[in-house]
């Protein structure tokens, strides 16, 4: 009732006014004049993010303004004043408020904005606006959006009666989980409200806390203090007459989806003292008066000054603080009264401020207890923004008058040069380059490519330079002009130092270093190399890709690497067709451009792991690759023109032949790596891995040593893969065990002393030996290059023409001599790290011994011995076998099933093992001829009729196929019926066919290293492997004594009827 009573007052005052002749304003003006401006403001801010006039000098406009605004008041307090503004708000001549007489002392808006209000008594309670983002400030716009219709037509039904006034409070923040920060209040119940048509008893809900109720009020979800503001207007975004918007609410439409805007003005500070109702909400406030300070306080009045100079600069920084200055002048005009100057020091840094901060400005009602110094801090902070703000525009706008100075003085020089006759676009320093770039090729190039390269230049000159095509066309040539057609490197054809090569980095692999000597060695006697492709097969960590490296050094020859393990697209061989965004010649024309020869050395590294997609079959593609009668015209698909590959030497690897197809092994020259035996393994070790683990942990040479029977016992029960790959990381791990013992006992010093300065000196000079070293070779060729020239064209000019001449013969000298100084260098910087190595060597040398000091470094043996059996009892026997990762031992169990009964089945056999297919055909060929042999040899015995066998193969978790168990199968069968064990480490390896006769195997050097590795000292091979077994070198068969068999009788002699 006291809020409708309000608003009739106000109605009545506005009706005298006109009657008394002052001038009246239409709202939907008023609507026109305050909410125009603001339309574009974001929600909830103070001020307007639109940009002011920039017309004139800024300067020149913040002193005009300044001085209005700070000129003395036209009219006396009661009055109406004329605005900045040419329209007038509602109730601008009104002298009283809703609910006060016309003589109320309400303050008088120089705009006609700010209407009178009464006396804080006629509004004991408000209806709650609340804020999301930042408090209203009195004297201050603000633009809030509302979505709660029942709100919204309270509103609306005041605004219809007269002037709508409202408490805007801030709704206090929330934390990570949605809840309010604050704590429920647990004060009394609210005090009782004597109107009982605006008290909703019951408002607060009971809650308990510490075992007694308390009334908990729901406006506590808001700051205490908040403004008391006026609603200016009403504003639906959706519609844009603000009239037809108050019509659709009040005949009730449905305006759900978008929400209304208020345009508040702040008048001044509340404190709500409890809740009345609760939806929409209303509150009973109590009216707080303005904050004032001393009037003779000097410090005071210089701290408003400098409010006022901070506001001024800020103006001429940022001249989007003008509309809410604008605002305010209209409004309030009082720059007197140090409160007043405070709100609005604050409202125009709200861009900056916190929430929390210009809370705390409202709820300061002391002037000089910090209300105009926080106001100032507020704003010198937003001074410093808009200061980077400019400082970054600035930067940006330079940059890109800059940039625009550049393209103008080009676009002039590419117009003076011509109108000079000096014109040479982008287009024609193009194709001169590729010219440039084709000129030390084109001998050397087929005259289909250089038709083909002509051709080219002739269309990327016809081509735009936006144009697609001339990007295709350019990336072309850049192709073609990058191979180095005809151009090859001088080769090393010197068979000792090749071997020399070849020794130093690996130990064995004999087979493979004859194989590149025989290569050496034809093309010494021919004058020159052919390319060929050497396939090495063997298992992991036999140095099948370092081989290809000591390869390419023996011959002094570019090397190159690609893997094609899982490769299953074509394009990587053959290259994409051109018409592909992004497509690119295959891996061999990219080797051709990387290493700039065209008979470098290429390791196609795991060939066997080819994969296959709907790409294509990458298989099919090698074919042409490594054939070498087609290899001379190899098509990439890329570059469309023929390329030579002749002169390129393959080396592929792989670890079994199983999976390579066979046109494309049918290709390859087959070299094998077998397995390591331990004394091999033992002098690699010693010669290459231990000294490459110390190197790596920086441990010294004489500072730690691994003792012969470690080490033996290392390769044994810790390393017994074929290769060596496994050793080399255990050689590590066991040094860097000693690297941290010695680093404990130095301390941090030694670092310093080896330190990076010595290392960076090996590092810088390696640069430089090599540098030199591609100089000399680049002068050598180039003094070989006329001499060659003229002999490939005018063979029949004297020999002497083509020797090369006293100049070029000197600048040979001259760079060999760099090469030797830089050599030099280099030693000389690795004995400075050696040196600094030394003064830091600990004195006492830490050894390495077997048992438990090994263990105490790697940990606990994962093999103990192949051997199962000290002593074989009847019916089991020894096999071999080759696996990927090199040989090992079989052991074959046979026993019989015991049976009851009078059901008893005999001459029955069961497997396991896992065995595959072949071997269980293996197993069945066993069974029929132990039987018949059984019966020839001991006819008396019946014991195959009358047992039924079970033939098993550790480990059963292992897979197992082949056929070369056979002899080893019936040994183990022949060995249980006639009770008698085999002889003592004996093994035994062959496939029998049904007749008896054993038949040849492969693996025969793997398998001979696993007998040794398991202490077998007897071994029975077939008679077909002979030559293979004398093949193997010497140390490989000592303390061996191997048996050639061509039929089963014979093995029956050596291996049950040897005594």
């Amino acid at each position: 009732m006291a809020m409708r009573s309000a608003a009739r007052a106000v109605a009545r005052g506005t009706m005298a006014s006109a009657q008394r002749g002052a001038p009246a304003a239409g709202h939907s003006d008023v609507s026109a004049a305050i909410v125009a401006p603001l339309r574009v403001l974001p929600r909830h801010r103070q001020m307007s993010d639109s940009p002011g006039s920039s017309s004139g000098d800024d300067n020149t406009w913040v002193h005009k303004l300044w001085s209005f605004i700070r000129s003395p008041k036209q009219g006396a307090p009661g009055e109406t004043t004329r605005s900045l503004s040419s329209s007038s708000g509602t109730g601008a001549a009104s002298s009283g408020g809703a609910g006060s007489s016309a003589s109320g002392g309400g303050v008088t808006s120089t705009g006609g904005i700010m209407v009178s209000n009464g006396h804080s008594s006629s509004h004991p309670q408000v209806l709650v606006v609340p804020l999301d983002r930042l408090p209203l400030l009195p004297g201050i716009h603000l633009k809030v959006t509302l979505y709660d219709e029942r709100l919204v037509a309270e509103i609306v039904e005041m605004k219809q009666r007269g002037q709508a006034y409202v408490g805007a409070f801030l709704k206090r923040a929330r934390d990570a989980d949605g809840n309010f920060t604050h704590k429920a209040k647990t004060a009394a119940a609210a005090t009782a409200v004597t109107d009982d048509d605006d008290v909703n008893t019951g408002v607060g809900d009971t809650l308990k806390q510490d075992g007694e109720a308390v009334n908990w009020d729901p406006s506590d979800d808001m700051y205490d203090i908040g403004t008391f503001a006026q609603v200016q207007s009403i504003v639906r975004p959706r519609i844009g007459d603000i009239d037809r918007d108050e019509e659709k609410d009040s005949s009730g439409e449905d305006s759900s989806g978008s929400g209304v805007t208020l345009l508040l003005l702040g008048h001044r500070r509340l404190k709500k003292t409890h809740t009345v109702r609760s939806d929409p909400m209303v509150v009973r406030v109590e009216h707080l008066k303005d904050p004032k300070g001393a009037g003779g306080d000097d410090v005071l009045k210089a701290t408003v000054n400098e409010v006022i100079a901070t506001m001024r600069e800020l103006l001429k920084i940022n001249p989007l603080a003008k509309d809410t200055l604008m605002y305010y002048a209209q409004s309030v005009n009082d720059f007197q009264n140090p409160a007043t100057v405070a709100d609005l020091a604050a409202s125009m840094a709200s861009t900056t401020a916190e929430r929390e901060e210009m809370q705390e400005i409202l709820e300061t009602l002391d002037v000089a207890s910090g209300l105009i110094e926080a106001s100032l801090l507020l704003l010198k902070k937003e001074v410093e923004l808009a200061k980077l703000q400019a400082t970054i525009k600035g930067r940006v706008e330079e940059k890109i008058s800059g940039d625009q100075r550049r393209y103008m003085l080009l676009e002039q020089r590419k117009f003076i040069n011509k109108e000079l006759g000096e014109t040479r676009d982008d287009k024609t320093m193009l194709v001169e380059r590729f010219v440039e770039k084709f000129k030390p090729f084109k001998d050397g190039a087929p005259a289909q490519i250089e038709r083909v390269i002509t051709e080219e230049l002739q269309k990327l000159a016809g081509l735009e330079a936006s144009s697609s095509e001339f990007n295709v066309t350019r990336n072309y040539l850049d192709w073609l002009t990058s191979i180095p057609w005809g151009h090859s490197s001088q080769e090393r054809l010197d068979i000792v130092e090749a071997s020399k090569v070849l020794d130093a980095d690996h130990y064995g692999l004999d087979d493979v270093k004859e194989r590149i000597l025989e290569f050496i060695a034809v093309g010494q006697l021919r004058g020159s190399t052919q390319g060929k492709i050497i396939t090495l097969v063997g298992p992991p960590g036999t140095g099948k890709t370092s081989i290809g490296q000591s390869i390419a050094r023996a011959l002094d020859r570019k090397f190159f690497r690609f893997s094609v393990g899982g490769l299953s697209d074509v394009a990587e061989i053959k290259g994409h067709r051109r018409t592909y965004v992004g497509a690119m010649p295959g891996k061999l024309v990219q080797c051709l451009k990387s290493t700039g020869v065209i008979n470098p050395v290429v390791l196609i590294d795991e060939v066997d792991k080819l994969g296959r997609g709907y790409q294509g079959d990458p298989a099919s593609a090698l074919l042409e690759l490594l054939d070498p009668e087609q290899n001379g015209a190899f098509l990439d698909h890329y570059l469309d023109v023929p390329v030579d590959l002749s002169k390129v030497l393959f080396v592929c690897t792989a670890n079994v032949l199983d999976t390579i197809p066979a046109p494309l092994l049918d290709r390859m020259e087959v070299v094998r790596l077998s397995g390591y035996i331990a004394d091999e393994k033992r002098n690699i070790a010693r010669k290459y891995l231990e000294k490459s683990a110390k190197e790596r942990s920086g441990v010294g040479e004489a500072e730690s040593s691994i003792t012969d029977p470690a080490m033996t016992a290392l390769i044994e029960h810790y390393c017994r893969e074929a290769g060596v790959r496994n050793l080399q990381k255990h050689l590590e791990k066991i040094y860097r065990k000693v690297a941290l013992k010695l680093a404990k006992s130095k301390g941090p010093e030694a670092a310093v002393k080896v330190g990076q300065a010595a290392r960076a000196a090996v590092v810088a000079a390696k640069k430089t030996l090599e540098a030199k070293e591609e100089n000399a070779k680049k002068v050598a060729e180039d003094a070989l290059k006329l001499p060659s020239l003229l002999k490939q064209k005018i063979p029949s000019l004297p020999p002497d023409v083509f020797d090369v001449g006293a100049a070029q013969q000197k600048s040979i000298d001259a760079a060999e001599e760099e090469v030797a100084t830089a050599r030099a260098a280099l030693a000389a910087a690795e004995e400075g790290v050696v040196a600094a190595a030394s003064a830091t060597a600990a004195e006492d040398a830490i050894v390495i011994d077997s048992g438990a000091d090994l263990v105490d470094y790697v940990g606990q043996p994962p093999f103990q011995t192949d051997r199962i059996y000290d002593h074989t009892p009847p019916g089991v026997v020894t096999g071999l076998a080759w696996t990927s990762m090199g040989g090992s031992t079989l052991y074959i169990e046979c026993t019989s099933i015991v049976q009851h009964g009078e059901d008893r089945k005999g001459g029955t056999l069961k497997t396991t093992g896992q065995l595959g297919d072949v071997m269980k055909e293996s197993t069945a060929i066993a069974h029929t001829y132990a039987r018949a042999f059984l019966h020839t040899t001991d006819p008396g015995n019946h014991y195959f009729d009358d047992t039924a066998l079970h033939v098993h193969v550790p480990a059963g978790a292992t897979p197992k196929d082949g056929p070369s168990a056979g002899c080893t199968m019936i040994t183990a069968m022949v060995s249980l019926a006639m009770g008698k064990p085999v002889r003592p480490n004996l093994a035994m390896t062959g496939e029998v066919t049904l007749t008896g006769i054993v038949m040849p195997i492969g693996g025969v050097k793997e398998k001979v290293i696993a007998a040794r590795r398991s202490g077998v000292t007897t071994i029975l091979f077939p008679r077909g492997n002979k030559t293979d077994y004398e093949e193997l070198s010497d140390d490989i068969k000592q303390g061996l004594e191997v048996h050639f068999v061509s039929t089963y009788e014979e093995v029956y002699k050596h291996a049950l009827n040897w005594e």
